[in-house]
Parts: structure tokens; C-alpha cells; sequence
């Protein structure tokens, strides 16, 4: 009987979490629309994921492929990431050109229609975060946008460091290169 009260606890974190998110987007004059927040399912259990799901809840973010086709039936390894998930809609861990290519080459090879991707940027600098460096997410979003034709450039994103004195600091970073990146690509 303990799975159901760590499951409502759950939903409860959801909510408190979004409701600091519409918070912070409006201290900072954003809409909070515009604010995606993604659950992290990685290690959990599908009864878990299926309460926050139920709750409302539709983006999820899964670091296994081996996870996210168990838990998605309806990169380690591109095409069996795309094989196991036809519906992916999104990708947001496009780093570097070998993963981008990868990710070209499956989508191309399973005749799917485009797959979304955002560029990682680590903006905290951190050793232990993947990410381009932000000095280099002009030339792959540019390579991602003009030489990966079964790629939709989507947008940037990134993962600030849990301290949250410094947060801000991060996305302010991700802003700026978004404003680099919008002038070079028009």
C-alpha cells in the first residue's frame, strides 16, 4: 500500500514544481507558456510515470534508450531509439555532429517524417553535463539546420546546475546564445 502515497507524492511534486516554474517565468517577464518543464523518468517505474501522466503531464525526459522503449510503447543508439519509439517527437540531446548524423541517418533509414532536436548547451561549464560549449552552438545549430536534411532545428536547450543561487546565471546564457543563434540562422 506504500506505491500509491509515493505516487500521490509525486503528482504533488508536479504541481509544486510548476507552480515555482509560472512563478519564475513571471519574475522574469516571461510567459509561462513558453516555459517547458520535463519530468525526469529516468529509474522509474511505469506506475509512477503513468500517475504524472494521468495528472496531465506530457513531456518526459529518459536518459536509457533500453527505458524509454520499455516505458513508451505506444543516444545510445539512434535507430533503436527511433525503432522502439516511432512517435518521438523530440530529441534534446544533440551535442555534437556525430550525434546529429546518427540521428540523420535513422530517421532517413525508417522514412519517418523529421525529428525535432534541440542543441545541449553546457552553460555551467560543468565536467559531468554534456553539452556543446556555448561558443559552439552557432556552428552546429548551423550544421543541424542546413546539412541534416531528416532534422528539425528546434531550439536550445540546457541543464543548470542544481545550486540555485547560480541557475539564473545559466539561462541567461542559453538566452544569449538563443539571440546568436536567431541572427546567424535569420
Amino acid at each position: 500500500m506504500a506505491a500509491p502515497a509515493v505516487e500521490g507524492a509525486a503528482v504533488t511534486a508536479l504541481r509544486s514544481v510548476l507552480l515555482r516554474v509560472r512563478h519564475a517565468a513571471e519574475r522574469a517577464g516571461t510567459r509561462p507558456e513558453r516555459v517547458r518543464t520535463v519530468a525526469v523518468s529516468k529509474t522509474k517505474p511505469d506506475s509512477l510515470i503513468r500517475q504524472v501522466y494521468d495528472a496531465g503531464h506530457r513531456c518526459f525526459g529518459e536518459n536509457y534508450v533500453q527505458e524509454i522503449v520499455q516505458k513508451a510503447p505506444q543516444s545510445n543508439k539512434a535507430k533503436t531509439l527511433l525503432g522502439g519509439v516511432p512517435n518521438l517527437a523530440l530529441f534534446e540531446g544533440v551535442d555534437n555532429e556525430k550525434i546529429a548524423n546518427h540521428l540523420d541517418r535513422a530517421v532517413s533509414n525508417l522514412g519517418r517524417n523529421p525529428l525535432k532536436v534541440f542543441v545541449q548547451v553546457n552553460t555551467s561549464g560543468e565536467a559531468s553535463k554534456s553539452g556543446i560549449d556555448p561558443s559552439g552552438c552557432i556552428q552546429l545549430a548551423e550544421y543541424v539546420k542546413l546539412r541534416c536534411q531528416n532534422l528539425d532545428f528546434s531550439g536550445l536547450m540546457t541543464i543548470g546546475m542544481p545550486d540555485y543561487t547560480s541557475t539564473p546565471e545559466n539561462f541567461r546564457t542559453l538566452s544569449n546564445c538563443r539571440v546568436e543563434v536567431c541572427k546567424a540562422l535569420g
